[in-house]
């Protein structure tokens, strides 16, 4: 009877338009969370490098063909990009001062052998899932993170050969070594594949043994930065590439289309949310407003029954069960929407071939709840003010 008297005769166009306001918001606040935390993953742990990172070296000119200007970095130049506001974090990447070549050792596959460029970069900026990325003096073998590039030579090496080419897995297994040398002395130390990277050009190992080997046989000359690794702020990688172009440097072309594609999808997206989030408030206010709108017209109703013996508690649980229901069923709406979406929005990711994940985030959802407990508290408390206003 109480629904009746309540809600039957009222005129709903105002909570019809706070109800579709509420659905596009809840739809799009889903989406928008959804995949601004899949294209920030987008690019991480299949990569040597970390989340917004770039390996940058200065561009070479004709000045620096004719040594009038330098290829590598001082600690002051490093220090200065540090400092800028959008970046998070630069390191230098370290090269061998030394002689050194790779060679397989291993039954399985013809020896190969050609002398090496070996560097090694600051453990966090590694990326890459590997079981172990340390070395000491007198370890089994050298862990070492191969560019993708010396597979596609080692099996363009074994098919001319006519040997059967191999995988991945076959490759990581296959036993190898390095030969460390100088004028005076020579040295074999085992080293073991244990993973791959297309962003660097050169092969990667702890920083440990690359101090080792600089340090017993380098050729005594200083050692010169010419690679170092920077980090940009999450969407701030419009200012890294100009950075980067004010100063003369330059990185892999892949390096920055990732970079700029997820600063750029990522700040649309933002910006969705934040749109998102605007809608969703404003609907929630219109329907908190058509609650008090409601009262207001149901003011002598509302007398009547608490003068004839309803606690006015019940009352307020019947506006405050009334009005979660209608943001219940434009939150389950929301979501149909959000799943209808999502199917489409991947398919279309993965034809232009970005490969982000598919699974749920659970922050979506969780920003879904977060919203109806605050739309709960704020529709208890105004159906609260507006009763005891009548009592």
């Amino acid at each position: 009877m109480l629904n009746k008297l309540l809600f039957k005769n009222q005129d709903k166009k105002q909570l019809v338009v706070a109800m579709i306001g509420a659905f596009l918001g809840i739809a799009f606040l889903i989406i928008s969370i959804h995949y601004l935390i899949k294209v920030n993953q987008f690019g991480e742990g299949s990569e040597i490098l970390g989340p917004n990172t770039v390996i940058v070296q200065k561009k070479v000119s004709n000045s620096n063909t004719l040594g009038l200007a330098r290829t590598d970095f001082s600690k002051s130049e490093i220090e200065k990009i540090k400092a800028k506001p959008f970046i998070d974090d630069v390191k230098p990447v370290i090269s061998n001062n030394f002689n050194v070549s790779f060679e397989t050792a291993d039954p399985v596959v013809p020896r190969f052998r050609s002398d090496v460029f070996i560097q090694t970069v600051d453990p966090e900026f590694l990326d890459v899932k590997i079981p172990s990325w340390e070395w000491k003096e007198g370890d089994e073998f050298v862990p070492l993170i191969m560019p993708r590039d010396f597979v596609v030579m080692l099996n363009t090496f074994m098919s001319a050969n006519d040997i059967k080419q191999i995988s991945d897995d076959v490759v990581m297994s296959i036993k190898c070594k390095f030969t460390l040398s100088n004028e005076d002395d020579k040295e074999w130390v085992d080293c073991r594949i244990v993973g791959f990277t297309n962003e660097v050009s050169a092969m990667l190992v702890p920083e440990s043994f690359m101090d080792y080997g600089n340090k017993k046989y380098s050729d005594g000359s200083d050692q010169k930065i010419t690679q170092i690794m920077i980090q940009g702020k999450e969407g701030k990688f419009g200012e890294v590439e100009q950075l980067l172009n004010n100063r003369g440097l330059e990185s892999k072309n892949a390096q920055v289309v990732v970079g700029r594609l997820k600063s750029i999808v990522g700040t649309l997206v933002f910006i969705v949310l934040c749109i998102s989030i605007i809608a969703v408030f404003v609907s929630g206010l219109v329907l908190i407003q058509f609650m008090q709108l409601l009262m207001t017209r149901n003011a002598i109703e509302v007398r009547t029954l608490m003068r004839i013996g309803y606690h006015p508690n019940k009352i307020i649980r019947k506006f405050f069960i009334y009005f979660i229901k209608v943001f219940g069923v434009v939150a389950i709406m929301g979501t149909i929407a959000f799943f209808i979406t999502k199917y489409f929005l991947d398919d279309t990711f993965i034809s232009g071939g970005i490969y982000i994940d598919t699974d749920l985030s659970l922050w979506s959802f969780m920003a879904l709840l977060i919203a109806y407990v605050i739309f709960s508290l704020a529709s208890y408390f105004s159906a609260k003010k507006g009763i005891f206003n009548e009592y």
